[in-house]
């Protein structure tokens, strides 16, 4: 039987041709050289032309349903073919992230070493989820986090040589969930378990809302969640006095304070929590801090930055997300924690199948152990590319270079008297708002602003988000876009003056 393949052909000629004369093995090499060098020059063109498109998708909700067939093609289809619907009927529901006149959210700031590392990783298509799984995709991990560790200037206690480690992880959500679940084993291993009710979780009222879903999934009490307000008076960053009163009260009730997550370069307008005053708090009450800087800790490997993180020698954990302002494509975010143990200790499983003489001589990292889910990606191959493609000096002037398109467009904002800067910009991001006709309230000043939006937003020429802080509608404007430039920012400028002025003279 196991010659029958090669001794019949027609069974041979079956198996590598469908009645349609298409090759069907999956991977033929030339077949996919021949596809893969048309995809690259779809993306080149694509990348070329991405400022032509409206930067937000213009679609409406459902409208690829009806585009395409009910049901999946019986017979293989030509990629000349797929790479056409993908023209015609993909690209127009595509809010296109890549477009230097994209300033929403935060940037998704690819690269071509990032995209060809993430081609690499992909053909290679490893599944290392222990060190035996694929040797290389481990050890490139652990030296690749503590390169950047050592550009962070982060304590050696967050390095392997310093007993501690970093990971890369999908998203800071993942990246939450393991470090919030390790301190409440850590705890609840003291505490007994029966008492998973009395443990706190502490944020900020500007805190991103990944922190609420890790404590859910923890299984938090949810009424144990505390999202502590912050001020104007101190930019939205969580005072560590009011953190302290959040605590002190929670304790006199006989609650346990579990975890705080610090945050550098919040959501809503890049505050930046004091990390030092806030794990002093929480080292008083034998707190895990974590310190969230998913926007903004790439840029602290610029000297000029670095202070923003200044206390993170008493946190228990941090991270960046190395997709947003760091070149990688998605998805790509890097943590460090002082004690891998404890995650291990949480997130560990050993099967009979998995078991091998690496893992048992305790001299190897085991990723599986220190994140959710079992299979992980080669994601290291694409941070060593961009690392190493670009290099810490030319990384730091990208990064530069879009603090300076900021700082423009902040001073753009400022010379208008129609506009004013909301808070202050600390990095790359300008939050601004067109301010009201006189003896007008918050409320229709708020309304100008959601209109002042729509209407930019739906021009297609540029792409911006809001967000509400002390009950100010406010728009945000992050630059970080890998092709935005300075003519871009300020061509950008001008659709907002422009829709601003006839938004002003409809409303008079």
């Amino acid at each position: 039987m196991g010659s029958l393949q090669t001794e019949n052909p027609e069974f041979a000629a079956a198996v590598a041709t469908n009645t349609d004369g298409f090759a069907t093995n999956p991977l033929d090499h030339e077949e996919f050289r021949r596809q893969g060098h048309m995809v690259v020059d779809y993306i080149a063109d694509y990348y070329r032309d991405v400022h032509k498109y409206p930067v937000r998708s213009q679609v409406e909700p459902g409208y690829l349903r009806r585009r395409l067939p009910d049901a999946a093609p019986n017979g293989p289809e030509p990629i000349e073919a797929i790479l056409g619907d993908i023209t015609h009927d993909i690209l127009p529901g595509i809010t296109h992230w890549q477009s230097p006149n994209y300033y929403a959210y935060f940037p998704s700031s690819g690269s071509t070493a990032g995209f060809l590392g993430e081609m690499l990783s992909t053909g290679l298509n490893v599944v290392g989820f222990n060190w035996m799984s694929s040797p290389a995709a481990t050890e490139l991990e652990t030296i690749v986090m503590d390169w950047l560790a050592k550009m962070l200037r982060l304590p050696e206690a967050f390095l392997f040589s310093g007993g501690g480690g970093g990971v890369l992880q999908g998203t800071t959500c993942e990246g939450l969930l393991c470090t919030l679940t390790a301190a409440r084993d850590r705890v609840l291993k003291k505490i007994g378990r029966e008492h998973i009710g009395k443990l706190v979780v502490y944020g900020s009222d500007q805190t991103h809302c990944a922190l609420q879903k890790a404590a859910q999934i923890a299984g938090i009490h949810p009424e144990n969640f505390r999202a502590v307000g912050t001020t104007r008076k101190d930019a939205f960053a969580l005072n560590p006095a009011s953190l302290r009163a959040a605590v002190a009260a929670d304790v006199a009730r006989g609650l346990v304070p579990l975890f705080l997550c610090a945050t550098v370069g919040t959501t809503s307008s890049t505050a930046v929590d004091p990390v030092a005053g806030l794990c002093e708090v929480a080292k008083e009450n034998n707190m895990w801090v974590h310190v969230d800087a998913a926007y903004a800790g790439g840029a602290c490997i610029l000297p000029e930055v670095r202070h923003v993180i200044d206390g993170v020698e008493n946190a228990d954990s941090f991270s960046f997300n190395a997709h947003k302002w760091f070149f990688t494509n998605l998805d790509c975010c890097c943590m460090w924690v002082k004690d891998p143990a404890a995650l291990v200790a949480a997130l560990s499983t050993n099967p009979e199948y998995l078991r091998n003489k690496a893992t048992e001589s305790k001299q190897v990292v085991d990723y599986k152990d220190w994140q959710i889910a079992l299979s992980r990606r080669f994601r290291a191959l694409k941070l060593w590319m961009v690392l190493r493609s670009y290099g810490v000096s030319n990384l730091r002037n990208f990064l530069r270079s879009h603090v300076a398109m900021a700082k423009h467009f902040e001073s753009l904002v400022t010379a208008d008297e129609r506009f004013e800067v909301v808070v202050p910009r600390t990095f790359a991001m300008v939050c601004f708002r067109l301010l009201p006709p006189a003896q007008a309230g918050r409320e229709t000043a708020n309304e100008l602003n959601r209109r002042l939006l729509e209407a930019v937003n739906s021009s297609g020429k540029a792409y911006m988000t809001h967000a509400v802080v002390d009950g100010v509608y406010m728009i945000r404007f992050a630059v970080g876009a890998t092709l935005t430039a300075e003519h871009h920012v300020v061509e950008s400028w001008r659709v907002i003056q422009e829709h601003a002025s006839e938004i002003l003279a409809a409303w008079s």
